[in-house]
């Protein structure tokens, strides 16, 4: 692999670089991934607002707990997953032939491409996944690695493998499941709180990693991705900063290490210190690194409560609101945050240095430089956010949340799925593990700081609010 196909935002197609000049709304891939990613949240609510939804064409695979469920959910949902095979070729198909690319071989790439990801989500659909943490980009890395570095992959396939097109397309759509709306519903405490933690955790991270000698680029995407939500977060400041696309992959795995780790650690210290449910859940939520891991380990302290009867307190279905309220909203709408902050950071000074050229870029030539998927993001989430406002909580969760944004995730998924497993086909092992050890200590250094001040914040700064919320559960 050579050294000008190292950044996640290059790859076959034309780079911001190569087209900014020139470039108008229809001519770069920055673009193209805006309006795509938009068009599908627009006919989305159109379809909503018509009490219609896109759920039939966002297929996902049900859980499942043998192979033989798994197989006979794929066979009755077939035209599902042709229908959005065909939808997805013709969107990228239209946008990468507007780009002046080979349509023929991508599609070709992209059928065995969207096929390998169809088994992967289903990989991701088995019950006991969340529980090792096996999210479906995950499983697509690892398996791309595998396949990469045993197998020598047909020159033909390489078209197909479009990780900067996946990733911009399933950032844009990723704003449209982080509506701002969510930070009034969330409370002042907990948007404090997730505030805290964002920017103390992210700098301890980066910082410690510069002092390691990692790359800035390097040290953002392990801030942020330990700062915010782990596998999202490491994918949109990969793509937003132009990092390397091993790095985003080392980032990765140590989001995952530490989330499952977390999953045992987070409720047997909040059981031996006799936390409140409400509280754990704020811990878990302050000091989780996904999702996924996140309510797997809220849920297990949930259930410990019932059992412990009284010398728990709190109800314990607490400990699962107050870890939504902390990670699902809190943290996770920093995602667009520290996105659109880094790529102006990494647009403005980052590129200038790494030149050598002091001037000082002109207002043009930053906006040239710009990536645009980040304002694809920006007018999703403020699309969503105008939507949601409609609504009060309860409703955005029970008729908003299934019939609209639960598809668009799961399209999303789709995307971020496409671009690691594209990722895995791309690199090599060596590149990996060049790294050394300095990212594992740069990021578990900002784990320590964060579960120290989360149990502070949860525990003590802001208990009361937590506590009550609790008992009002």
């Amino acid at each position: 692999m050579s050294d000008t196909n190292q950044t996640l935002p290059t790859g076959a197609a034309p780079t911001n670089r190569q087209t900014a000049q020139g470039g108008g709304l229809f001519s770069t891939e920055d673009w193209w991934a805006v309006w795509v990613g938009l068009l599908v949240i627009v006919i989305a609510w159109a379809l909503f607002a018509s009490g219609s939804s896109i759920k039939w064409l966002a297929v996902a695979p049900a859980k499942w707990t043998s192979v033989g469920q798994a197989a006979q959910d794929l066979g009755k949902h077939l035209p599902n997953y042709v229908a959005l095979f065909v939808v997805f070729a013709l969107l990228f198909g239209v946008s990468l032939a507007a780009l002046k690319q080979r349509v023929g071989a991508f599609l070709a790439s992209f059928l065995v491409l969207f096929i390998a990801s169809a088994l992967i989500f289903t990989v991701g659909a088995w019950v006991n996944a969340s529980k090792y943490n096996l999210e479906p980009p995950l499983v697509a890395l690892a398996l791309g690695l595998l396949v990469s570095n045993v197998f020598t992959l047909p020159e033909w396939f390489s078209a197909g493998l479009r990780v900067e097109f996946y990733i911009k397309v399933g950032i844009v759509l990723l704003g449209a499941t982080l509506p701002f709306t969510l930070l009034v519903w969330a409370g002042p405490v907990a948007v404090v709180q997730a505030s805290i933690v964002s920017l103390v955790t992210f700098f301890v991270i980066f910082f410690t990693a510069k002092a390691f000698g990692l790359d800035r680029r390097f040290a953002a995407v392990l801030g942020v991705g330990g700062a915010v939500c782990g596998v999202s977060a490491a994918i949109a400041i990969a793509g937003a900063v132009r990092a390397k696309r091993e790095q985003a992959s080392v980032a990765i795995t140590l989001v995952v290490l530490w989330a499952i780790v977390m999953i045992f650690v987070l409720p047997f210290a909040s059981r031996s210190l006799g936390l409140s449910t409400a509280v754990a859940g704020a811990w878990i939520g302050t000091s989780e690194f996904a999702d996924a891991a996140g309510i797997a380990a809220a849920q297990a302290y949930g259930d410990f409560a019932k059992h412990a009867g009284s010398a728990i307190a709190g109800a314990p279905e607490a400990s699962l609101q107050a870890f939504t309220l902390m990670k699902v909203v809190g943290r996770d709408i920093w995602i667009g945050i520290w996105a659109f902050v880094l790529a102006i950071v990494a647009t403005t000074r980052w590129e200038s240095q790494d030149s050598g050229v002091k001037a000082k870029p002109n207002a043009g030539e930053i906006w040239a430089r710009f990536p645009k998927f980040v304002i694809g993001f920006v007018i999703a989430s403020a699309l969503v956010t105008w939507i949601a406002s409609h609504y009060s909580l309860a409703d955005y969760r029970k008729i908003v949340t299934p019939e609209f944004v639960a598809p668009i995730t799961a399209l999303r998924t789709w995307a971020f799925t496409f671009c690691f497993l594209s990722i895995g086909l791309t690199t090599r092992l060596r590149s990996l593990t060049a790294t050394g050890l300095k990212p594992f200590l740069a990021f578990t250094a900002g784990v320590v700081v964060n579960i120290a001040i989360g149990y502070a914040l949860s525990a003590h700064v802001f208990a009361p609010y937590w506590n009550s919320l609790g008992q009002g559960s």
